[in-house]
């Protein structure tokens, strides 16, 4: 809700109120150059409504779904063309205000006969057609496919940008930028992966209502089919990232890049998410291999490619894991002692339930975890004043790793954030942010999950620093008093204590990042052997306490 107010907010101060109806209506409905508007939902809006027609035009030709619920799929559809007019006469109403349109003599007329407009009308035509003419019903659903065209309202300006920044670019070159992060992708990228994004959750959810008996036998044929597109969908993926992946850095070998590539996380993610699918088309006369239709659902990993929030957390997780792996052990030596003394007190009593140590360990694990199912549970006093001594250390010995992961996560994204505000002070030693820089901030806030007015507080208090700096963003100590860095000189800070504390903070923000790096490669080895004891020291002391943190 934050987000969504702060956009508004930046919407609101770029359209005045003071403007003409049309040209108001235009800004904040259709304008794509002002942000925080409603365009892009709008759009996104249309694209998932064209969407869910196409699958209510499948689902129609399946008897056993259409014949109860015709009714719905009529009001869907009446709806759907009720939205659809209304889009068309908003568009051909503020057409005047279009740059594309209001250079014309006559602009409605201009933009009823260009080709979206003619789209537009061909989506919505085949209705009003129908409640004129009788219609055969079936050249009527075919017409209906015309909706699909639509979608190319977002996909040909998005091609036509691609094309520019693309210009003179080899054909990897071009592969590279649409499937992967990078300054050339341009809207195409985004609306690429939107698509795998929206044939996973479509193939996991198939996958999820194929284990319903009635309505696999309803909906046989079209898993089937939908399962096909889908792995020829994500096979196309990763051979596209596998051909372009010698773009990327650190994968420019022809062979080399790409055996490191496909060794990666994710291209073990993408290839397990379409080889159950050939495996079983090619051994199922030899095997039985319908098992491995469950691995289908392992499409859902190919989702943390598109959040930084994934990349952070396994950062977090390689970072804190000496941590993390004591207090597994701890837990691990809490389980196997638990379960041996419920052997010891209760196998007597219950030789069925405790039937040895391993078929205990379950009762500890559930003890411990404070789950108590029941199913088994000690009678003797002595096993029972065991378990209540288990479950109240449980409560704490389990909540461990997840206070560990809590508090590193949210160190990792002050980090992360401190590193970008450092990241724009650099960028800043020009005194002026260029569009590529803009680009390469929006790219790291989008990752971080800042939103448009915690970039520009982030950026006023760079630029503060800066300018406190006398436009320096580094000194190295040749004036007077010295250098701080980040762009502040001890002679300029003298009598501010605000400043002293920015300066001090900045600072320290970057010898813990160093400091972390640093350990995250080599340790103290990689000092320098020149530093004198004092600055070991403090160097000794800065490890110590982000270790404890």
């Amino acid at each position: 809700m934050s987000l969504q107010k702060e956009t508004i907010e930046v919407a609101q101060s770029a359209v005045s109120e003071k403007l003409p109806l049309r040209k108001w209506l235009y800004a904040w409905l259709l304008d794509p150059n002002i942000e925080g508007n409603y365009q892009r939902s709008i759009d996104g809006f249309i694209a998932l409504l064209i969407v869910g027609n196409l699958f209510a035009l499948l689902l129609e030709h399946v008897p056993g779904i259409i014949e109860p619920n015709r009714n719905l799929f009529h009001w869907f559809d009446v709806i759907s063309v009720v939205i659809f007019t209304i889009e068309y006469l908003m568009r051909f109403y503020l057409a005047p205000e279009d740059a594309e349109f209001k250079g014309a003599r006559l602009p409605r007329f201009k933009y009823v006969s260009s080709p979206f407009a003619l789209i537009d009308l061909a989506a919505i035509a085949p209705f009003y057609l129908a409640a004129l003419i009788n219609v055969d019903l079936r050249v009527l659903r075919a017409l209906r496919l015309l909706r699909i065209l639509k979608l190319f309202r977002l996909i040909i300006p998005a091609w036509r940008e691609f094309k520019r920044l693309n210009r003179e670019r080899s054909f990897r070159q071009k592969i590279h930028a649409l499937v992967w992060p990078s300054e050339f992708g341009g809207k195409l990228h985004e609306y690429f992966d939107t698509f795998i994004v929206a044939w996973v959750l479509i193939s996991v959810v198939a996958v999820v209502l194929e284990s319903v008996e009635s309505v696999h036998f309803l909906l046989n044929v079209e898993f089937v089919i939908l399962d096909t597109v889908a792995v020829g969908v994500f096979t196309a993926e990763y051979l596209m990232r596998m051909y372009s992946v010698v773009e990327q850095p650190g994968h420019q070998h022809s062979i080399l890049g790409r055996l490191r590539f496909a060794k990666s996380g994710m291209a073990v993610v993408d290839f397990l998410a379409v080889v159950p699918f050939f495996l079983e088309a090619l051994l199922h006369h030899l095997f039985d291999l319908r098992f491995l239709r469950v691995f289908r659902l392992l499409r859902l990993l190919k989702l943390t490619r598109y959040t930084g929030a994934t990349n952070t957390l396994l950062v977090v997780i390689k970072r804190e894991w000496p941590v993390m792996g004591a207090s597994c052990f701890i837990m691990l030596l809490l389980v196997v002692l638990t379960a041996s003394l419920g052997y010891l007190f209760e196998h007597e009593a219950q030789p069925e339930k405790f039937e040895n140590i391993p078929t205990s360990i379950y009762w500890a694990v559930i003890t411990l975890a404070s789950v108590g199912y029941g199913d088994i549970s000690p009678v003797t006093p002595a096993g029972r004043a065991m378990t209540i001594v288990l479950a109240l250390l449980g409560i704490g010995i389990f909540a461990i790793p997840a206070a560990l992961l809590s508090s590193a996560f949210s160190d990792q994204l002050r980090i992360e954030r401190e590193a970008l505000q450092q990241e724009m002070l650099s960028m800043l030693g020009d005194g002026v942010i260029s569009e590529e820089e803009r680009g390469i901030i929006d790219a790291e806030a989008k990752r971080l999950h800042l939103s448009a007015a915690e970039v520009e507080r982030l950026l006023e208090r760079a630029k503060r620093a800066h300018n406190a700096g006398g436009g320096d963003h580094f000194s190295h100590g040749d004036g007077p008093g010295g250098g701080l860095g980040a762009g502040l000189n001890i002679a300029d800070v003298i009598g501010h204590p605000q400043m002293v504390e920015q300066a001090y903070r900045e600072m320290l923000a970057r010898i813990c990042q160093l400091n972390l790096a640093v350990a995250q490669h080599a340790g103290s080895e990689l000092l320098p052997e020149a530093l004198t004891p004092l600055e070991r020291e403090v160097w000794s002391q800065i490890s110590i306490a982000m270790a404890k943190r």
